[in-house]
């Protein structure tokens, strides 16, 4: 049920003062129609692989499907671009909060009109969730994430989020878009039944208020990234008990919220 991850283009390369034709692999990106009790819900732009994961946990995220038994069925023509799925539940959806939209691959205000409402429903509070790292498994499990993000090492177009635990990562996701990768996360979490509470997120780009959020709803109370924070994530993060761990490489990261979460080995 996927399609191909990056297509080969012939393009033009400058180095060095020599101009030469040859060959170079991008990333592919594709429109994908959510369709929610034969109703159209939502269109995405996204990569094409992992689709059940990716279409579970948005339309989870979104706050239409509380827990993974509220599924009926589900079903994806990839060659069209449909994804289809039936509740047991059929909820008439408030038109106002769940009116039909399009949410591109690139990050910003693609989704803030709608996601306000949505996160005070779904985020969880994760202040009194024990969980803590020590430094080494932090970077331990960034290098894990970047050894599996075989697809970025050939486009750098994508990016990687892999929910952890303290062994490495149980399952890594990638997309072109940030919130999707997680979002195949999290549909990954609620087909399998994985208690996310004592585990971790790693994840390749920048923490957003959208992506600080989309943790929150996932619950796991820390996030390791390879980038950089906003400040608006770091104050949602404070307020829901979430560790944020930043620019965590090689042998150096930066911890900006909930600090008691991150310990010597």
């Amino acid at each position: 049920m996927n399609k191909p991850t990056t297509k080969t283009r012939k393009i033009l390369r400058y180095a060095q003062g020599v101009a030469r034709e040859t060959e170079d692999l991008v990333v592919t990106e594709y429109p994908l129609t959510v369709f929610l009790n034969e109703e159209e819900f939502a269109t995405l732009v996204c990569t094409l692989q992992d689709i059940e994961d990716l279409v579970i946990g948005f339309l989870a995220s979104e706050g239409v499907l509380r827990d993974f038994r509220d599924v009926k069925k589900v079903s994806v023509d990839p060659e069209q671009g449909f994804a289809y799925v039936e509740t047991h539940q059929v909820r008439k959806l408030n038109q106002e909060l769940y009116s039909k939209r399009y949410i591109t691959s690139c990050c910003g205000k693609s989704r803030q009109g709608y996601y306000f409402y949505n996160d005070a429903k779904t985020a969880k509070d994760l202040r009194g969730v024990e969980l803590s790292i020590p430094y080494d498994d932090c970077f331990r499990l960034m290098q894990a994430l970047q050894e599996q993000a075989e697809t970025f090492r050939s486009t750098g177009g994508v990016h990687n989020a892999a929910l952890c635990d303290l062994n490495g990562p149980l399952v890594t996701r990638m997309d072109i878009g940030r919130h999707n990768a997680l979002d195949k996360v999290y549909g990954y979490g609620l087909q399998h039944g994985v208690d996310t509470a004592d585990k971790i997120i790693a994840f390749s780009g920048r923490v957003s208020s959208e992506v600080l959020l989309k943790v929150a709803k996932i619950g796991s109370p820390i996030l390791l990234s390879k980038s950089a924070p906003t400040e608006l994530a770091l104050e949602l993060a404070e307020e829901l008990g979430i560790a944020v761990v930043g620019f965590v490489r090689r042998d150096g990261l930066n911890v900006y919220t909930c600090r008691e979460r991150i310990v010597e080995s």
